[in-house]
């Protein structure tokens, strides 16, 4: 039975019910999947229990807002246009005005409180700071119950307002932002999903909306352009989202029947990104953010570049001084490898605004990584430098990578920064902090790193900065441009005779392995893959000795798979990606490992699906 005559199927028999029942005795919590709903209904499809938005079957059922039907399309309209001129302050760095033109609304419209809360989210997830993320999702939680409050009240009436349609999607909006900022805290998505119902509720409202759109009994109100441009938000983020799962983790997520479209979810954003709607901003932000950073941090770098600049180019047109358009701009040239373009741009993004300092920041960290890839140690450590003085995202990696870099350079050039490798890596272990009551998974790992400098004669790391360089795929970056690449292993083989100069210890086997994996990286860059595959198979015939980096085994077969597809072999490298899947697990950085295992086994099998119960809906 398709959709919508399971619908139609659904009213006729509400109808039929509706003279002999009450509204009032009908139970309308605030946590309820939909005003709109009968989750429990026969009709449905047992395994997702869609709740059913009730839109009639002739173009006249939805209601033309007017004041005689209690609600003023002229507000809403003005109410849209305040939004997106105090949107349009804060892309020319104009922060503190916009969030107080949104502020003096926001306990009464739905869209001041959902902007004002949308831009104190994005400036928590600049700072990571505990305080600021409270404040976001405290915020997000308020925007929520406005947006409640112009909800249908009753789930027996088959009319919609266009103000009541705007509440449903500004509705889904507020659960999928406050489900956002919990993955900010834990990257591994247990407590995306442990907001359950949240997610679930979000998730099938912007299906059930999508439906309304494509519906034939939808008629478009003033502001349907706007309401559009929100679906499609949401619809493209949830398919985006659920497309780079871990296996694990969307087995987990199998029981509300959620399913995800790469290819849908990103025609979904780049759709709403190209209208003048309140939301164009968001979709192409989600999108910049999936080209630059999701797909390498995530995934193994397969973010479409040349996208990214089409995206950015008339909001750069448009705000040339545009804090965080300068910030996206230094990103993908950072990213193409030309790290003195992206130098350039994050410097001149620091100097066009001064009011909020976490753009600043956000240059910093990665300024630190543009003159990590030149192998310019006393650079980073400035920016690493900076970062630990300003900062409260995580102290421990800061002081962490201060001692990275220190630990490259020469005993006498050290004494010019008044610290020592040794010290700062000592004070790692004793900066480590919680957010939301969770440990960041970077932190933990420099943690673990660092312990070995607690010991009375401890055996220095091999190259530690180029170790974490690994952690943010800084390797794929720097394998576009030839010179960085062989810079780099320089640098490794130097570190090569370093090892073998000291008396062998516990960490030796870990050590060597550790240098077999990133030499086997650089090879690969360089084109010399048979190399490449002998490292990586050497750090697979040492696994029993390895003691404590457990994490560089699924790692050398995640790489060794990579290597397999790009010469299409693309059988071996399944075989390797599923053995690196199924075989290993409470190893350090293992999610982020998992997503870019998820990632390569698409690319293998060449789907952009990635779901249980759902195969063609949003």
């Amino acid at each position: 039975m398709s959709f919508m005559n399971r619908w139609k199927r659904s009213v006729k028999k509400h109808d039929s019910k509706r003279d002999a029942m009450n509204p009032q005795d009908v139970p309308d919590s605030p946590d309820s999947p939909s005003r709109l709903s009968d989750v429990n209904s026969p009709e449905l499809d047992s395994i997702i229990t869609d709740f059913k938005l009730q839109i009639p079957d002739d173009k006249d059922g939805l209601e033309s807002t007017d004041p005689s039907n209690g609600c003023s399309r002229s507000d809403l309209t003005l109410a849209l246009e305040d939004c997106m001129a105090a949107l349009d302050l804060f892309l020319r760095n104009d922060f503190e005005e916009a969030q107080a033109r949104l502020k003096c609304r926001n306990k009464d419209s739905m869209y001041h409180a959902l902007t004002y809360a949308t831009i104190l989210e994005m400036q928590a997830m600049m700072t990571f700071d505990p305080q600021h993320i409270l404040v976001a999702g405290n915020t997000m939680k308020e925007a929520q119950a406005i947006c409640q409050r112009h909800r249908k009240k009753s789930s027996f009436s088959k009319n919609f307002t266009e103000e009541e349609l705007h509440a449903e999607v500004c509705y889904a909006e507020c659960l999928l932002q406050r489900a956002a900022l919990t993955f900010l805290q834990d990257e591994n998505m247990i407590s995306f999903i442990k907001g359950g119902i949240k997610v679930r509720n979000s998730y099938q409202t912007y299906k059930e909306l999508h439906t309304v759109l494509q519906s034939s009994g939808y008629t478009h109100g003033d502001n349907h352009g706007h309401f559009e441009g929100g679906v499609k938000l949401g619809v493209g983020a949830f398919n985006l989202m659920i497309s780079m799962l871990p296996t694990r983790t969307l087995k987990l997520l199998e029981f509300v029947g959620f399913s995800g479209n790469k290819e849908f979810g990103l025609q979904q954003l780049q759709e709403g990104s190209v209208e003048s709607t309140f939301r164009s901003f968001l979709c192409n932000m989600l999108l910049l953010c999936y080209h630059t950073f999701m797909s390498f941090i995530l995934g193994t770098g397969e973010g479409d570049v040349e996208d990214a600049e089409k995206l950015l180019e008339p909001y750069l047109k448009k705000y040339p001084k545009g804090s965080i358009f300068l910030f996206f701009a230094g990103r993908i040239e950072e990213i193409k490898g030309n790290l003195d373009a992206a130098i350039k741009r994050f410097e001149e993004c620091c100097e066009a605004q001064q009011q909020w300092k976490q753009f600043h920041h956000m240059c910093y960290w990665e300024l630190m990584w543009c003159f990590t890839y030149k192998r310019h140690w006393k650079m980073a450590y400035f920016y690493a430098d900076l970062l630990s003085k300003e900062n409260s995202w995580s102290k421990a990696t800061y002081a962490y990578m201060k001692a990275a870099y220190l630990s490259m350079l020469t005993k006498d050039d050290c004494l010019t920064f008044g610290e020592t490798a040794l010290t700062l890596f000592r004070q790692v272990p004793g900066l480590k902090q919680k957010i939301a009551g969770k440990s960041l998974p970077t932190e933990k790992f420099a943690i673990r790193k660092a312990r070995r400098y607690l010991a009375e004669n401890p055996v220095p790391l091999p190259a530690p900065p180029l170790e974490m360089m690994y952690i943010w795929n800084g390797y794929t970056v720097i394998g576009k441009h030839k010179d960085l690449t062989e810079g780099m292993l320089k640098t490794l083989d130097e570190a090569q005779a370093q090892l073998e100069s000291l008396p062998r210890s516990e960490f030796s086997i870990d050590d060597q392995c550790l240098l077999s994996l990133l030499k086997g990286l650089c090879l690969k860059h360089l084109g010399h893959h048979e190399e490449a595959e002998h490292y990586f198979t050497l750090v697979l015939c040492n696994e029993t000795q390895i003691k404590y980096d457990h994490y560089l085994v699924p790692n050398a077969l995640l790489e060794h798979g990579l290597l397999c597809l790009q010469q299409g072999r693309k059988d071996d490298a399944i075989k390797l990606l599923e053995t690196a899947k199924q075989n290993y697990k409470n190893y350090s950085m293992e999610s982020r490992t998992h997503f870019r295992i998820q990632a390569a086994l698409h690319k293998a099998k060449g789907s952009g699906e990635n779901g249980i119960h759902v195969p063609s809906s949003p």
